[in-house]
């Protein structure tokens, strides 16, 4: 009875074992992690798109949604697999520094700048987006930076730098947050802030702010995956990543990044080519 009752046991355990190894979550290889900025999580696109993957190839996505410089920290590090970011020249350097390969133009949108309904620093009627910060600054208006290295947060220091203007007005709030928490928080002081405008359609319907700037190549807003360098990590998910890389660029893939719409706006434009 004894050795009948240990013989159980020993089934039991081995039956366990055998799950926990051939479930997907076991199995690394079937787990892509991917680090990406938050807009592209805020927007919505990733949950809308990411299951077809999910459900063609058998791997499972893990998002780790944060802002540029801390998705390419991630990502410098070896933590995750691959990664999708919108900054140029902090991806360019990525690149160049040996952490990144295959850098691939998947999409894009734009930056607008959103002023409180008032408009206080009259930004609108402004020439170029930086006359537009040099008003909200010498007003000086409140204004809003997501502070939090993010690819947003990039671009709008670049700005500063081209208004010729330091971001240390009195108004001037970095709250180190996401996008979203960035938009509600702008609504909520009435203040000037700069967003994707992703994220903006997104999160519309729940914000008090208009459209105060927009346009023009300074505001371009272009998104780029990058599979991260076997020779610098090479036990990382490598060939889940590349899958993921190439079915983001498949004409079914982009097909699908340009009909995506919220509140009936596209978000995102299909950029890859050739």
């Amino acid at each position: 009875m004894l050795k009948l009752k240990a013989s159980v046991s020993m089934l039991l355990a081995a039956t366990v074992l055998s799950g926990a190894m051939f479930s997907p979550v076991a199995l690394a290889g079937e787990v892509i992690k991917l680090a990406t900025t938050t807009s592209t999580e805020n927007s919505g696109l990733l949950g809308a798109i990411l299951p077809k993957f999910e459900a063609e190839s058998g791997y499972t996505v893990q998002v780790i949604a944060t802002g540029t410089g801390k998705a390419l920290k991630l990502a410098s590090q070896g933590d995750v697999d691959v990664v999708m970011t919108h900054a140029p020249a902090a991806e360019a350097k990525f690149v160049a520094d040996g952490f990144g390969i295959e850098p691939r133009g998947i999409m894009e949108n734009d930056f607008i700048v959103l002023e409180p309904k008032n408009d206080p620093a009259a930004a609108k009627s402004s020439k170029d987006v930086a006359e537009a910060f040099g008003k909200i600054a010498h007003k000086p208006s409140k204004f809003v930076s997501r502070g939090d290295n993010s690819g947003t947060n990039m671009k709008e220091l670049a700005i500063w730098k081209s208004a010729g203007v330091a971001p240390d007005f009195n108004g001037y709030t970095s709250v180190g947050q996401g996008m979203g928490k960035t938009l509600l928080m702008a609504d909520e002081l009435q203040a000037y802030t700069l967003t994707d405008r992703g994220t903006y359609i997104a999160y519309k319907a729940k914000l008090n702010l208009n459209i105060s700037f927009e346009g023009g190549a300074a505001l371009a807003n272009p998104y780029q995956i990058m599979l991260i360098n076997p020779a610098k990590y090479p036990d990382l998910n490598h060939k889940g990543a590349k899958a993921l890389s190439d079915w983001f660029i498949s004409p079914a893939t982009q097909t699908m990044i340009n009909e995506f719409t919220v509140q009936g706006e596209q978000l995102f434009k299909a950029t890859y080519k050739k």
